[in-house]
């Protein structure tokens, strides 16, 4: 046999109003809104009941009852508001870069003084490094790199200057240096 939930009792005309009340009356309603703002019911549903425990915390603070489904309207708007900003975040962030690490049968591969420039690379800046590997490895000419990185063509001439004495520091044999 299937147990029925009781149908909630219907409150006098002169009783104040509740927030069950006002959960039974008006949550359809603020969820067809919710869904027309976010698309998506489940979220709909999560923002609508936000709403209500809003609500359930602000109760005492309440002066007019009637304010109460307005302040559920606004509430659910603004909620919406607000899981679409994050959804519009989370769409357009791009993790950093990882360096990936090698692995040992990447590093057998490449030759002796292949690695050694790669070493050179992984000791300078990161902008340094960028401009030598875009300039050396992409091919890209001095105001490619610069509308690549965002910086000016003098930038990219003195920051590479910088980065390959700084490499062939490095690649000095020790006793030379």
């Amino acid at each position: 046999m299937r147990r029925l939930d009781p149908i909630p009792p219907v409150p006098a005309p002169d009783a104040p109003l509740t927030l069950a009340d006002l959960y039974r009356d008006h949550r359809t309603r603020l969820v067809r809104l919710a869904v027309l703002l976010v698309d998506d019911p489940a979220t709909a549903e999560d923002v609508v009941q936000e709403a209500f425990a809003g609500l359930h915390r602000h109760w005492s603070g309440l002066r007019d009852e009637a304010a109460a489904v307005g302040y559920l309207r606004t509430a659910v708007v603004n909620g919406s508001r607000s899981v679409l900003r994050r959804r519009r975040t989370a769409r357009e962030y791009v993790p950093p870069h990882q360096v990936n690490a090698r692995s040992a049968e990447s590093l057998a591969m490449l030759s002796a003084e292949h690695q050694a420039v790669v070493d050179a690379l992984a000791t300078l800046p990161p902008r340094q490094r960028e401009v030598l590997v875009l300039r050396y490895y992409g091919g890209l000419s001095e105001a490619e790199i610069a509308d690549a990185t965002g910086i000016s063509r003098g930038t990219v001439k003195s920051t590479a200057s910088r980065a390959l004495d700084a490499v062939s520091h490095v690649l000095k044999p020790k006793d030379a240096r």
